[in-house]
C-alpha cells in the first residue's frame, strides 16, 4: 500500500496596517474674513457698510490657519481661497445714436473733410453686452463664447487667492451702486493637493454708502 505524503505548508498572515495621514491644519482649520477698507464699518445688522469715497474698489482681506507642514511644499502652503458674489454689472438701460455715413457720401465742402451723414443708427447696450459681457464684481466675466460644459469652466467662475494665509481680493465699487445690497461668497481649501483636505465657505454681507 502506498502512503501518501501530505505537505503542510506554513500560512503566514500578513497584517495591513492603513497608513494615517497627518491632519491638515494642527488644531483645526479657520478662515476670518473682513473688509478692510478704512470706509468699511462692520454694523449689528451683520453687514458690512462700505462708503464710497471716490475709488472704484475696495479690499477683503483674510488671516487662515497654517496648514500642517506636510502640505506645504517648498515653503509654498498648499492654500486656496476663492471669491464670487451675486452682484452682476450688466450695461442694459442706456443707448446712443451715431451718424452713419456712406463710403462713397457727399460732403459738404470742396476738401472732402466734412462727410455728410446719411442717417442715424441707435446702438443699444444690450447689443454691445454681447461683445461686453457681464462683470461680476469680484472680477470676473461670463463669456457668451464660454464652454459651461467643460471639465474647467468651474475654475472660470470667481477669482482666486492661491498660496498664502493672507488672501486679498479687491472688489469693484462704483458710484452707481450706492444703495445696493451684495453678497460676497468666499470658499477657503486647506490642502489643494492630494490627501484630506478641509473646505470653509463664508458669505460677506455688503451695503453700498
Amino acid at each position: 500500500m502506498k502512503k501518501l505524503a501530505i505537505l503542510l505548508l506554513p500560512i503566514v498572515f500578513i497584517s495591513c496596517q492603513k497608513e494615517i495621514e497627518p491632519e491638515v491644519c494642527p488644531g483645526g482649520c479657520d478662515a476670518q474674513y473682513y473688509v478692510s477698507s478704512t470706509n468699511a464699518e462692520l454694523r449689528d445688522d451683520g453687514y458690512w457698510h462700505v462708503t464710497h469715497i471716490g475709488l472704484n474698489y475696495f479690499t477683503i482681506k483674510g488671516n487662515l490657519t497654517q496648514l500642517n507642514p506636510e502640505y506645504v511644499i517648498n515653503g509654498v502652503p498648499l492654500v486656496e481661497a476663492a471669491f464670487d458674489s451675486d452682484y452682476w454689472i450688466i450695461m442694459d438701460t442706456v443707448h446712443f445714436v451715431t451718424p452713419m455715413y456712406s463710403y462713397l457720401g457727399w460732403f459738404s465742402d470742396n476738401n472732402f473733410q466734412n462727410p455728410i451723414p446719411i442717417g442715424n443708427h441707435t446702438y443699444d447696450m444690450t447689443i454691445l453686452a454681447n461683445e461686453y459681457a457681464p462683470l461680476n464684481i469680484v472680477g470676473y466675466q461670463l463669456s457668451p463664447h464660454m464652454c459651461w460644459d467643460c471639465p474647467y469652466t468651474e475654475t472660470l467662475l470667481g477669482t482666486y487667492s492661491k498660496y498664502n494665509y493672507t488672501p486679498t481680493q479687491n472688489i469693484i465699487f462704483d458710484n452707481e451702486m450706492i444703495g445696493d445690497t451684495a453678497h460676497i461668497y468666499i470658499r477657503t481649501t486647506f490642502n489643494t493637493d492630494l490627501g484630506p483636505r478641509e473646505v470653509r465657505n463664508e458669505t460677506l454681507n455688503i451695503i453700498f454708502e
